[in-house]
């Protein structure tokens, strides 16, 4: 019974998206993402297409007038007819964004949370230092591995002189 559902809900499902996509009890055709796409990139100067896929009444007009002699036009047409085909210019591509700011600050906010993370765990979480790592601990550490010449050749013991009773020099 399950398995009959949810087959029957997959099945409908693939035929659903497939070819169009239902929205609002009508059928809305989907993107064909094999034809060439507009983009506005450095690296990509002349994409495939024009940036404006349906032109109005004035722009078909305006693309007639540009079969004519260039001289013939304002610069404002030329920068519509400019328009028509890109939707920025490199100067506009190459401005510099404030997006650094976003990202910086992002990254600020958490080191902030981890940093207090940290504190809160040091206060809370974690108990005190073990007494292995008082100051006396170590130093008697240090002596009864001296005492017992642990490493004598390369080692801790090679470097302490036994007879001067200090480190060697």
């Amino acid at each position: 019974m399950l398995a009959t559902r949810v087959f029957s809900l997959v099945g409908k499902r693939a035929i659903s998206t497939s070819v169009c996509v239902r929205a609002h009890e009508s059928v809305v055709k989907s993107e064909d993402f094999t034809l060439p796409a507009y983009v506005d990139r450095r690296d990509y100067p002349l994409p495939d297409v024009a940036h404006v896929k349906h032109l109005s009444a004035s722009q078909k007009a305006l693309k007639e007038k540009e079969k004519a002699s260039w001289s013939s036009l304002s610069m404002d047409e030329k920068v519509e007819l400019y328009r028509i085909k890109f939707k920025e210019s490199f100067a506009e591509m190459n401005r510099r964004s404030n997006e650094w700011k976003t990202v910086v600050g992002t990254a600020m906010f958490f080191i902030d949370i981890t940093a207090l993370i940290i504190m809160w765990e040091k206060l809370y979480v974690y108990g005190p230092l073990p007494q292995t790592f008082d100051k006396e601990w170590v130093a008697m550490q240090t002596k009864r591995m001296l005492d017992m010449k642990v490493n004598p050749i390369q080692g801790l013991a090679s470097k302490w002189d036994y007879e001067k009773n200090e480190w060697k020099k």
